[in-house]
């Protein structure tokens, strides 16, 4: 019994490299296979990471390296200055200006539009006759781009040749001066602002209705559910990641606003419409101050994150997800 033992422990034995040779040999080739995955993921993705490490990741380093140094007229690197350009830039009055500016902007733009996107969305969403026009008419501001939709609306506001101001003259009114006027100038540039940006909000609004499960809605209207309590306590709450979307979108847009004052009013009159993203560009690109401009598009960086990640922490809370 003892050499049976002994020659099945042997025969065991014998077989016991095969087997480590065999899992080895599966190891190899699973190790292989997840390199070739590797490789093949990222040879697919470096047209992109090239494109980001040129115009993002490269841009944004240099933003810092410049934001703690003081140039030259040409744009060279003088000196050292640390966080000078922080302070100098915090302590002067026309920064803050500049940032309530921004802050009046995104107020009358960013909830007009959300708010009037959702209307038309609302009216638009059923499938009746005629909807598909107005479907297009509403989404056309989408294909314009900010320099066509700025000039389009300069020759609107035009103090003598506009159609505003001889619409408003029919109507027995005296004309507006209507990017002229330090009073009616942001005001002005919000309007042309909300118009430009309907047609993408409508989209992704009219998107998110449409998504809606018809039998959700079937049933609602079993239920005998008033226009208030359909609306506000069921569509609303089932729209809501798109609302959630739209608002991040349009404040990051609204803070970055450049192009159309940048035609239409070069921020002024007397500063009534000059933003931060204005001042960076007369900072930098007028003044060749590029070790100010760069400490101001951080700070507008930081701001920017800061607002959405409090949206991300606050108020995804209050998102339905289905």
């Amino acid at each position: 019994m003892n050499m049976g033992q002994n020659m099945m422990d042997g025969h065991t034995a014998g077989k016991r490299p095969a087997t480590v040779l065999n899992v080895s040999w599966k190891q190899r080739l699973r190790i292989g296979r997840n390199a070739k995955e590797w490789l093949t993921a990222y040879g697919f993705l470096a047209p992109s990471l090239i494109l980001f490490a040129i115009f993002v990741f490269y841009p944004a380093i240099q933003s810092v390296y410049l934001s703690l140094h003081m140039t030259d007229p040409m744009g060279r690197v003088v000196r050292f200055v640390g966080l000078d350009n922080y302070i100098k830039l915090f302590t002067s009055q026309a920064f803050y200006d500049g940032l309530l500016v921004t802050l009046r902007f995104i107020l009358y733009t960013v909830p007009p539009t959300i708010l009037l996107a959702l209307l038309l969305a609302v009216l638009t969403h059923r499938a009746l006759a005629g909807m598909g026009l107005l479907r297009f008419v509403f989404s056309l501001p989408v294909a314009l781009s900010v320099g066509t939709t700025a000039v389009i609306w300069l020759q609107l506001f035009h103090p003598s040749m506009g159609m505003f101001n001889q619409v408003l003259g029919w109507l027995g009114f005296d004309p507006v001066f209507w990017l002229a006027d330090p009073k009616q100038a942001l005001l002005s540039v919000s309007i042309m602002t909300v118009w430009m940006n309907l047609g993408f909000v409508y989209i992704v609004l009219l998107s998110g209705l449409q998504a809606i499960p018809q039998d959700i809605l079937d049933s609602v209207a079993v239920d005998g559910a008033g226009p208030l309590r359909k609306y506000g306590q069921i569509i609303l709450p089932l729209v809501s990641p798109s609302l959630f979307f739209v608002t991040i979108i349009s404040l990051i847009g609204s803070f970055q606003a450049f192009g159309q004052f940048h035609i239409l009013t070069k921020g002024g009159p007397m500063n009534a419409t000059n933003t931060i993203v204005y001042q960076i560009y007369q900072e930098a690109f007028v003044n060749y101050r590029f070790g100010t401009g760069s400490a101001q598009a951080l700070v507008l960086f930081a701001i920017i994150l800061i607002l959405t990640v409090l949206q991300f922490r606050f108020v995804e809370r209050k998102v339905h997800y289905q």
